[in-house]
């Protein structure tokens, strides 16, 4: 299959912008594969299950600082629980497309000519831009789709369904 930034451009949406949704629209098909136990143990490893759950978050946390806001009590709540078993893999999936969905319809309606202007991360107030942060967005989904891929082939040729 083609990947999705080689499937053509986006209408009316900026190259910047598209990239993000490409990313998302990639991380979503690579990610459809079968379930399995997402927070077994891999070695030393992240389990599946935290990079699905930090996928979710990530998008979640940073499309926050692209509204020009900083995170609630209840969003560092859901970062410290990142890591906690629970959450099935179809769980983790529902909650990863509930904010590619959001994030994708917040990025169609911000102008490319705002790319530039400042936003601000975390308690430090570290400096970027709206398009930094969209561009960031889409590099940190793409290294934990990898990461979780590559999690999901060791964990099948370690017990030996690979």
């Amino acid at each position: 299959m083609t990947e999705p930034w080689l499937r053509g451009p986006i209408a009316d949406l900026h190259p910047v912008a598209a990239h993000l949704i490409y990313t998302f629209t990639q991380a979503r098909e690579e990610l459809a594969l079968r379930p399995m136990d997402v927070w077994a143990p891999v070695g030393p490893i992240a389990p599946v299950g935290f990079h699905l759950a930090h996928i979710a978050g990530s998008v979640n946390r940073l499309t926050t600082y692209l509204r020009g806001e900083q995170l609630t009590p209840e969003q560092m709540a859901r970062l410290q629980a990142e890591s906690t078993p629970g959450p099935t893999w179809a769980e983790l999936l529902a909650a990863m497309e509930v904010e590619f969905a959001a994030t994708e319809a917040l990025v169609r309606t911000i102008s490319p000519e705002t790319y530039p202007e400042p936003r601000y991360v975390g308690r430090k107030r570290l400096p970027t831009t709206a398009g930094g942060l969209i561009i960031h967005m889409a590099e940190h989904t793409q290294r934990h789709t990898g990461q979780a891929l590559l999690t999901v082939k060791l964990a099948l040729a370690a017990s030996d369904s690979y």
